[in-house]
C-alpha cells in the first residue's frame, strides 16, 4: 500500500476502529459482570452444583447455534448492522438472567442472552476484518485484547455490585444503558463491508466449508478448549494436585489471563514484524513445553509458570483464525468467520467436561496432558497449512 493510500486509510478507520474496538470490550464485560452473582443465583433459586452446570450450558449452547444463523445474515445485512441489532439485543436479554425462577428458566435466558453473544462475536469480527483490511495493518490481537479487558473490568463491576448488594438486573440495566449510549452510538461510524456482487450464491457456500476455512476451526476450537480447561481446572489442579492454598490456587487461571492478555495488546506489533506461521508456532511450541514441564514438576511455583505460558502459547491463536478466515473477502467473510466461531465455541464448551471425564479414568494431572498434546497440534497445524500464509489482506 503506498504512504498517501496508507495514510488515507488510517484517517478513514479511525473512528470505526475505536468502535469496533469498544464493542469488543463492552461485549466481554457485560457477561463477565454477571459472574459474581452466580452463587447468589444459585442460593436464590435452590440449585445444586448439577442443576447449575446444566443451566450455565445455555450460554455456550445459545452462541453456538447463533453463529450458524448469522453467517447467513452477514451477507444479506452487512456486518455493522448486525451489531448494532444484536447490541441492543444483548443488553435486553441479559436482564432476562436476574428475573430466572427455576433452573429451567435461568437455562432459557442464557440460551437467549447467548445467543445474542454469539451473533455479535461473530458480527464484530466480521467488522474488524473489515476496519483491518482498510487501514491495512493487522489489529485482530488488539482488539481481542480489548476483550480481555472489558472481562477483567466486567468481573470488578460484578464483584462491587455484590459487595454493595445490588442485584444482577439493576446493575446490567445500568450497564446496557451505558453501553448503549457510549457505544452503540459509535457503532454508527462503522464501515460497510466490501462487497463481491458477481459472486453467486453458490460459490459463497462453497466458500464457507473450503478446507482452509475447516482448518481454521480446528484450530479455534483446539484452541479453545485449552481456554475453557484453564478457566475451569486449573485451580482444581493447584488445589486438590499440588496442594496449593485456595487463594493461592485462584491464581492460576489469573496468570493465564494476564499472560494472554500482554501478548494480544503485543500482538499487533508482533503480527507485523513475524509471519503468523512462524510466530504462532512458536508461542504454541513454549506452552507445550510449559506445560509438560508443569505437569511432570510437582511445585506450585512451576505449575503457575506452565499455565502462565499457556496463555502465551493460545493467545493468538482465535484472533489470527478470524483474521484469516475473513482474508476470503468479499461477502463471505462473515459467513466463513461465523463458521470457525461456531467450531470454536464447540470446543469451548466441550473442554470442561472432556478434562473431567478423562480426569477420572487416569487422574487430573494425566488428563491435563491433553493441554500440551493440543498446543503441539496447533504448532503443526498452523505450520503445515497455507491457511494462516501472509499477513493482513489491504485489497
Amino acid at each position: 500500500m503506498s504512504e498517501p493510500r496508507a495514510q488515507a486509510a488510517q484517517a478513514i478507520g479511525r473512528l470505526p476502529r475505536v468502535a469496533v474496538t469498544a464493542t469488543f470490550a463492552v461485549h466481554a464485560l457485560l457477561f463477565a459482570s454477571w459472574t459474581a452473582h452466580i452463587p447468589q443465583v444459585k442460593s436464590d433459586l435452590g440449585l445444586t452444583d448439577a442443576s447449575l452446570g446444566t443451566a450455565l450450558l445455555g450460554a455456550p449452547v445459545g452462541s453456538i447455534l447463533a453463529t450458524i444463523g448469522v453467517g447467513w445474515l452477514l451477507p444479506r445485512l452487512g456486518s455493522a448492522t448486525v451489531v448494532r441489532a444484536t447490541l441492543v439485543g444483548y443488553t435486553l436479554a441479559g436482564m432476562t438472567v436476574g428475573m430466572a425462577g427455576s433452573g429451567l428458566t435461568l437455562f432459557a435466558a442464557l440460551l437467549l442472552w447467548g445467543a445474542f453473544q454469539g451473533s455479535l462475536d461473530v458480527a464484530m469480527n466480521t467488522q474488524g476484518v473489515t476496519v483491518e483490511r482498510t487501514i491495512g495493518r493487522p489489529i485482530m490481537a488488539g482488539l481481542h485484547g480489548a476483550w480481555s479487558i472489558g472481562g477483567f473490568v466486567g468481573a470488578g463491576i460484578g464483584t462491587v455490585g455484590v459487595s454493595v448488594g445490588i442485584a444482577l438486573t439493576p446493575q446490567l440495566a445500568v450497564e446496557g444503558l451505558v453501553v448503549l449510549a457510549v457505544v452503540g452510538t459509535l457503532t454508527m461510524r462503522m464501515l460497510p463491508d466490501p462487497e463481491s456482487p458477481d459472486e453467486p450464491r453458490g460459490d459463497r457456500k462453497r466458500r464457507t466449508f473450503t478446507p482452509t476455512v475447516l482448518v481454521l476451526g480446528a484450530v479455534a476450537f483446539a484452541c479453545m478448549i485449552g481456554e475453557g480447561a484453564a478457566a475451569d481446572w486449573s485451580a482444581v489442579y493447584l488445589h486438590d494436585v499440588i496442594d496449593a492454598s485456595p487463594t493461592y490456587a485462584g491464581l492460576g487461571f489469573a496468570v493465564f489471563s494476564l499472560a494472554m492478555l500482554t501478548l494480544r495488546l503485543a500482538g499487533n506489533r508482533l503480527m507485523l514484524r513475524f509471519a503468523p506461521r512462524d510466530l504462532l508456532p512458536t508461542c504454541a511450541g513454549v506452552a507445550t513445553i510449559g506445560m509438560l514441564v508443569a505437569l511432570l514438576v510437582d511445585n506450585q511455583y512451576v505449575a503457575l509458570l506452565g499455565f502462565g505460558t499457556l496463555g502465551v502459547g493460545l493467545a493468538l491463536v482465535v484472533p489470527t483464525a478470524f483474521s484469516a478466515a475473513g482474508k476470503l473477502g468479499g461477502d463471505s467473510a462473515g459467513s466463513s468467520i461465523a463458521t470457525v466461531a461456531a467450531i470454536g465455541w464447540t470446543g469451548f464448551m466441550c473442554g470442561p467436561p472432556l478434562i473431567g471425564h478423562l480426569a477420572n479414568a487416569v487422574g487430573l494431572s494425566g488428563a491435563l496432558l491433553l493441554l500440551p498434546v493440543l498446543t503441539a497440534a496447533i504448532a503443526i497445524a498452523i505450520r503445515s497449512s497455507s491457511a494462516f500464509d501472509g499477513g493482513v489482506d489491504t485489497r
